[in-house]
């Protein structure tokens, strides 16, 4: 199994990442589950998603705690909250950032595994919104191999529609531009 834990703000789309994880992983005949954990937070607050994929059904309908990934949204979010906290051994971090992957592991302290794309730039090229949600699981999917991209293409043409050609292409441009930093 693994379990990814999203980071961001209200708006940005962590949600939607978790559920397109999980819808994704489901088109390609794994288990999967996703889940918000917020309260009446408003737009720009920080929020929590999470999702989990298996080949066996999954039971634990917890919070995850101990991560096998860790997404961030929001590079700001670095600065505020200690997000590799419970990373499992062996884990990835995956963060929207305009830095290079070393500066951030020496700026952040961030030891394990390390994938950073400016998902902010890409999103505004492509979806000309700084909605940078699809744009990561490209980096997600680089990184980590959940799926074969082609049922992340088909959970986000059903997902946004029309819009579907727009994601898929800031997706694949992650997915293109991602630097990965092994772990220290």
């Amino acid at each position: 199994m693994i379990e990814i834990r999203f980071h961001g703000r209200g708006g940005q789309g962590a949600v939607t990442s978790a559920q397109l994880v999980a819808f994704s992983a489901i088109r390609a005949g794994r288990c999967a589950q996703a889940f918000p954990a917020f309260g009446p937070e408003r737009r720009g607050a920080p929020v929590l998603a999470f999702a989990r994929v298996a080949d066996t059904q999954i039971r634990n309908r917890s919070v995850v705690y101990e991560p096998d990934v860790v997404l961030v949204l929001d590079p700001s979010l670095l600065r505020i909250l200690k997000v590799t906290q419970g990373l499992k051994e062996g884990g990835l971090v995956v963060i929207n950032t305009t830095q290079a992957p070393e500066r951030v592991r020496e700026e952040h302290g961030i030891r394990s595994r390390l994938a950073v794309v400016d998902a902010l730039a890409i999103a505004m090229r492509t979806l000309r919104r700084p909605i940078m949600n699809t744009t990561l699981l490209g980096a997600l999917n680089r990184a980590a191999g959940i799926v074969d991209n082609k049922f992340f293409f088909e959970s986000m043409n059903e997902e946004f529609g029309r819009l579907g050609v727009r994601n898929i292409q800031a997706f694949e441009t992650a997915f293109d531009t991602t630097q990965i930093l092994e772990a220290a």
